[in-house]
């Protein structure tokens, strides 16, 4: 039976996973397998293996846990070995690469800061510093017919949005990057102009949420700032 992967500890990390489910519908019992001074905590693979949103829950809660006790690789959800065996000689075979990565994440929560602007003051913003959208703007307000200036008013203000939230982002990320260990640029989504996760030192964690809490207050109610964690380190890893 193939064997499902949680996540790799060092051999001696308190593995307190009473009260845990595993994956799947009829979930079987988590376990670990030990090699080369490393342990990967472990299931049976369920027949249908499917991102559900209790499977999602199940598999996030054992990496909770072993965060709680110290540092742990995360495996993204619905990670498969072929069997016990292969999972022991890929922790044999890899022991230098994960034993150097628990090293580095020892001591250390991944946040994310996720940052937002209101279009409608980011577009006011354009149309007063920008001359030729203001000019724009008003010549297609006076000539609603006039298709080419409208388009031509429709990529300045597209080339004007990217330019300053990229600048935007640029100076809060580099903002909060004093306060954390290492830093992980994400892409941004549809409603974040900035999706970056930050490594910080476990017991600086309360310092990295004030940090963002102030940066967060120095742009003031147009910015919406959301600060998500602390994290298995997916993005360190």
């Amino acid at each position: 039976m193939s064997t499902y992967i949680y996540a790799i500890t060092a051999a001696d990390h308190p593995l307190r996973l009473d009260g845990l489910s595993g994956v799947g519908e009829s979930p079987s019992e988590l376990r670990t397998l030990t090699s080369a001074g490393l342990a990967a905590v472990v299931s049976d693979t369920p027949p249908e293996l499917r991102a559900k949103r209790r499977d999602l829950v199940a598999h996030q809660s054992v990496l909770e846990r072993l965060m709680a006790d110290g540092a742990a690789l995360p495996m993204r959800f619905g990670l498969v070995g072929p069997d016990d065996d292969q999972v022991r000689a890929a922790l044999e075979q890899g022991k230098d690469s994960y034993t150097a990565r628990l090293s580095e994440l020892d001591g250390r929560l991944e946040y994310n800061v996720k940052v937002s602007r209101d279009e409608e003051s980011l577009l006011r913003e354009i149309l007063t510093e920008s001359p030729e959208a203001r000019r724009l703007s008003e010549y297609t307000r006076q000539n609603p017919s006039a298709q080419d200036q409208k388009m031509a008013l429709g990529e300045l203000v597209s080339r004007e949005v990217q330019a300053r939230q990229e600048a935007l982002g640029r100076e809060v990320a580099n903002a909060l990057a004093s306060a954390a260990e290492r830093v992980s640029e994400g892409e941004p989504t549809k409603t974040h102009f900035l999706n970056v996760s930050y490594l910080v030192q476990r017991d600086e964690a309360s310092a990295f949420s004030q940090a963002v809490h102030e940066e967060a207050e120095r742009r003031g109610d147009e910015y919406g700032f959301a600060l998500n964690g602390p994290l298995p380190p997916y993005s360190f890893v």
